[in-house]
């Protein structure tokens, strides 16, 4: 008895959950039976009515699970509630069969949770090909962009490369420490104050001749930062490969079109004119996400084309970038690849103290939390240090060299 140990596991995927029973000599059989069963998901609805949430409730403790509503849910004193369902997929999978043929918009609401957990379960899977190069997601090792701006006034780092034979030298120690994409922003985008605004000529006068002598030098993607259509097909005309939209395709309407013409991904960030957040600042991003994939589809864009961004310190309170950075695995629902840019920012200076040019451990921190919750790709400076910290995440998440 002496021998036994006992521990608890932290089970999140059904791929870990595959993983787990296999070490214990599962059958085979078996194990497709109870990966299921092995994990357990909380989910969240808002502003739910309580005669649908009674309903919801019923159907899950039918199944084994439940569901937590406020307590004027049952004697229909409100009309609406907030409900938390704690069930594991296999119950999940049951109770979603029978919501289908309920009322009160309970079969809409079946749809999306299984849409959710389709998402979140597997990390979206893309390969990015062009004729030279490509990029490939697979949703274990995490993906590096380094930052290149030929800007007199970033936050971090105006007019450090707007001279060429600094820029192509910046680009190529970037490669060199390992950065997966190269991204090249010619207008400042400070998220404090927005940064100088400059016009499309401005910015083409800036960006194309850098551009054009920087694309020999990568053997690794080019992504283009700029939220102006004009801007966009100018440079992916000359060669570029991605874009990189800070407006999430909301600013410029014209820009939709010009992505899918080349048939590109494209990056739509969250963003917004002043800090307001009636809804929270997690549902506010996650609709107007949504708002920017359904845009890009309508105009042609190909959904796995899309990844996201949360937007991390543009239009955002200090608060609200840390509740971000705690909740980043959210933005999963979505089922497209998560970009994240925390690299120096604010948030990270306020909470340490410090300028911008000493935030790389804070920087550091935020991209080993990021890989934990799921970005796929992170848009950073400081290239060595933040690939050799995703390297080292990536081989002990899985639990392999």
């Amino acid at each position: 008895m002496e021998n036994i140990q006992i521990n608890i596991l932290e089970i999140c995927s059904l791929k870990q959950a595959v993983t787990e029973l296999k070490k214990i000599d599962c059958d085979p059989a078996g194990v497709k039976l109870m990966q299921d069963k092995a994990v357990f998901k909380i989910i969240k609805i808002e502003k739910m009515k309580c005669k649908a949430a009674n309903i919801l409730k019923q159907t899950f403790l039918g199944k084994g699970g439940d569901v937590a509503v406020s307590g004027h849910s049952a004697d229909l004193s409100k009309e609406y509630t907030s409900v938390l369902i704690m069930a594991t997929l296999k119950q999940y999978k049951q109770a979603l069969i029978q919501l289908k043929m309920q009322p009160w918009g309970l079969k809409q609401i079946g749809e999306k949770i299984e849409n959710i957990l389709k998402n979140v379960n597997t990390l979206p899977k893309r390969i990015y090909s062009w004729k030279d190069r490509q990029l490939v997601l697979d949703g274990e090792i995490s993906l590096v962009m380094g930052i290149l701006n030929l800007t007199p006034d970033s936050f971090s780092d105006g007019g450090s490369y707007n001279e060429l034979d600094t820029a192509i030298r910046h680009v190529e120690k970037m490669q060199a420490d390992g950065a997966d994409i190269i991204d090249i922003g010619a207008e400042s985008t400070r998220p404090y104050d927005g940064g100088q605004k400059i016009s499309a000529a401005e910015e083409m006068d800036r960006l194309l001749p850098f551009l054009q002598k920087i694309l020999p030098h990568c053997s690794v993607p080019v992504s283009i930062d700029t939220y102006k259509a004009e801007v966009a097909e100018a440079a992916l005309a000359m060669g570029a490969h991605i874009i990189n939209d800070i407006w999430g395709l909301q600013q410029d309407v014209l820009m939709s079109s010009v992505v899918a013409k080349y048939d590109v991904p494209v990056i739509v960030m969250h963003n917004k004119t002043e800090i307001s957040y009636p809804m929270g600042v997690m549902a506010d991003i996650q609709q107007f996400l949504s708002r920017s994939i359904a845009i890009g589809i309508e105009k042609g864009i190909k959904g796995e084309n899309i990844i996201i961004d949360p937007g991390i310190g543009f239009a955002k309170t200090v608060e609200d970038n840390i509740e971000i950075m705690g909740h980043l695995d959210q933005f999963q629902n979505l089922g497209c690849p998560i970009l994240l840019g925390a690299s120096r920012k604010k948030f990270i200076g306020h909470v340490l103290e410090l300028p911008v040019n000493e935030r790389l451990e804070g920087t550091i921190a935020a991209s080993a939390l990021g890989k934990i919750k799921g970005v796929q790709i992170h848009r950073v400076h400081d290239v060595k240090a933040v690939k050799r910290t995703l390297m080292m995440m990536d081989a002990m998440i899985r639990s392999e060299i």
